[in-house]
């Protein structure tokens, strides 16, 4: 399959990415300047993390107007695969893809760390080679993935299943302890209402290799080509 990974300038995840799905799990990819308009060569799309245009205002508010974005709302809409990795889920957020906003972690504090996650749905483009209730060890890096959404839209994403990961401790339970920013419910990552579209906080692009310090991070870019090559379950241990 081939990934398009999206260039924003100040964007300094895309390498990364890159070498996730081509160096590690023998994908095609490639890179996309933010001012190219077509992405119908791909089967799925990646925002990297990064701090694009600087993010002088919200994160993301200005990366949301960038030529590609009406490209990637297309895409979207067009049901195929959509992944919006630390910069990229503020992007996706600024730009209504995904609701809700990324805000300032609630202890000012820039948080550069490894986190557990606990996954919570496993019928997803995301998560298919995951076990529900697994948990996986990713590393985060940001300042503001204090992730709220008013009460309405946070009841519709907790009723319809649409919570993918949750920041926990290492045996799965969900605490406050274990909550590195203060997002509501301890969300660590969500999809649109079609599931086609996953915004998440922490980098699984930077734990895919066990030189790197864990492996956890195939398991969604595992599940991501099972489900564009259709094949069946295929479960991706943690690492």
């Amino acid at each position: 399959m081939r990934f398009g990974i999206i260039v924003f300038p100040g964007t300094w995840s895309d390498t990364d990415c890159h070498h996730a799905v081509k160096g590690v799990l023998g994908q095609e990819a490639e890179y996309v300047w933010h001012k190219e308009t077509d992405l119908s060569r791909f089967d799925c799309v990646i925002l990297p993390g990064g701090f694009s245009y600087g993010d002088y205002l919200r994160t993301g508010a200005i990366a949301r107007f960038a030529p590609v974005m009406g490209a990637v709302e297309k895409f979207a809409a067009s049901g195929r695969l959509v992944i919006g990795i630390c910069n990229g889920f503020q992007i996706l957020c600024e730009a209504r893809l995904l609701p809700g906003v990324l805000t300032r972690n609630v202890n000012l504090q820039f948080r550069c760390d490894w986190v557990d996650l606990r996954v919570e749905n496993t019928d997803t483009p995301f998560t298919n080679a995951a076990i529900k209730g697994q948990v996986l060890r990713v590393p985060i890096s940001h300042g503001e993935g204090n992730y709220y959404a008013d009460e309405k839209t946070l009841a519709e994403l907790e009723a319809s299943g649409r919570v993918i990961f949750r920041y926990s401790t290492p045996d799965g339970r969900i605490t406050p302890e274990a909550n590195p920013n203060g997002s509501l419910n301890n969300i660590a990552g969500i999809t649109n209402a079609a599931g086609n579209v996953l915004g998440m906080m922490p980098h699984p692009e930077r734990c895919c290799e066990a030189l790197l310090g864990g492996e956890d991070g195939k398991v969604i870019f595992q599940s991501i080509i099972n489900h564009v090559s259709g094949k069946s379950r295929a479960a991706v241990p943690a690492g």
